[in-house]
């Protein structure tokens, strides 16, 4: 099975441009963790997940020091929310993006978000315009369905 034939063909996107707490409050009230962004020429340039929020509003050594303990609702935190107001999705979004071809094997994508931690792929065309996108929830139906 290929990944286009699971896919979700209408992708709702966001612009670069867009206010980082609109997408944000897009995030929630879409109840997902991420969206691809593009730019006006329809070109993927980026994703903005859940993920970049935190990453962030919490310290940059988070990665180093690992698990300590943040007191309740911290000043510094409850600072860069409110930042977000005056800031754009370009700011936050991840630009190395992880994406495969239409034509992909379901278990090559599956291998791909393991190996690079993806929980979802913009799935490309060959003259590389995003067709798609697939969730790795849409990955793990997919193949128990397979026999």
């Amino acid at each position: 099975m290929k990944i286009k034939d699971i896919m979700t063909k209408e992708v709702k996107t966001i612009s670069p441009d867009m206010n980082a707490k609109e997408a944000l409050r897009l995030l929630e009230q879409m109840e997902i963790s991420g969206l691809p962004v593009v730019d006006q020429s329809g070109k993927l340039v980026g994703m903005f997940t859940e993920k970049d929020f935190l990453s962030y509003v919490l310290p940059g050594y988070i990665q180093t020091v690992g698990k300590f303990v943040y007191e309740n609702n911290p000043k510094a935190a409850r600072k860069k929310v409110a930042q977000l107001a005056d800031m754009q999705v370009a700011q936050l979004m991840r630009k190395d993006v992880v994406t495969v071809n239409e034509d992909a094997a379901l278990c090559e994508v599956a291998r791909i978000m393991l190996t690079q931690k993806a929980r979802r792929v913009p799935v490309l065309d060959s003259a590389g315009k995003m067709v798609g996108i697939a969730a790795r929830c849409d990955v793990v139906k997919a193949m128990a369905r397979e026999e």
